[in-house]
């Protein structure tokens, strides 16, 4: 997989507007479990592979990752940094933001809070919905975000899909989004690659609030406090009150 670290490995110029999805399409639920060390670790190398060739995650640490997914420093040496950075530093990318926006029209964004900002279901559709567009520059174009001015990177696994709509109105070009067609295979099954996809939208969300499964199980220990609390708070009101009729 480290052959796969150059630039051309981007995993896409997530657009800073837009929230909800294009043409009609609808927002599929990403069901990912941030808890699931696995998922986030089949994530992490999905996601460094194909992704750090252009995309920053700036505000985390290889350590903190490889800490928080339980990978062995040398593990996390050999599968997440394929540059000259050390184990301590910020995830960081060589390419120059004024180049890669000559190349690309605009600089690709840090993508550390992206699923935070977005919703993880608007990433894992926005990854499920690519198609297949020869009036686009790069050959293809994507459902949520209609006029992408990316590639889709992700293809050799998905392969290629074509998008149905329905006919256009009043001089639209097309109309509401039907669904896709599958026009040639990639490396994995749509199953294969669904579960992919899922492992990078929950990786995202893990870099968007990597205290999120603390937090879940802090939060379950407050609201056992307050019950117990409240009982007490009842029972010692009942005690005071007793006597007043």
């Amino acid at each position: 997989m480290k052959s796969l670290r150059h630039g051309m490995l981007l995993l896409g110029l997530l657009p800073m507007v837009a929230f909800a999805a294009g043409d009609g399409a609808t927002l599929q639920s990403a069901n990912i479990d941030v808890g699931n060390t696995a998922s986030l670790q089949r994530g992490a190398r999905l996601f460094h592979n194909y992704c750090l060739g252009c995309h920053s995650v700036e505000y985390m640490r290889y350590s903190r990752v490889a800490e928080d997914l339980g990978l062995p420093p040398e593990l996390a040496q050999e599968s997440l940094i394929f540059t000259d950075a050390k184990l301590g530093d910020r995830i960081e990318i060589a390419m120059p933001p004024e180049a890669s926006a000559d190349w690309f029209g605009k600089a690709p964004p840090d993508l550390t809070l992206t699923a935070r900002q977005r919703g993880v279901d608007w990433v894992y559709t926005y990854l499920n919905s690519f198609y297949l567009d020869e009036s686009s520059t790069t050959g293809v174009n994507n459902v949520v975000f209609p006029d992408v001015a990316m590639p889709h990177v992700l293809w050799p696994l998905q392969g290629w899909q074509a998008a149905r709509f329905a006919p256009g109105e009043h001089g639209a070009d097309h109309g509401a989004f039907e669904g896709f067609e599958l026009v040639e295979a990639g490396q994995l099954t749509p199953g294969e690659y669904d579960d992919a996809i899922r492992d990078i939208t929950a990786y995202m969300s893990y870099l968007a609030e990597p205290m999120q499964t603390q937090r879940q199980r802090l939060g379950l220990w407050v609201l056992a406090f307050i019950a117990v609390l409240g009982v007490l708070a009842y029972l010692l009101k009942q005690e005071y009150w007793k006597d007043v009729h």
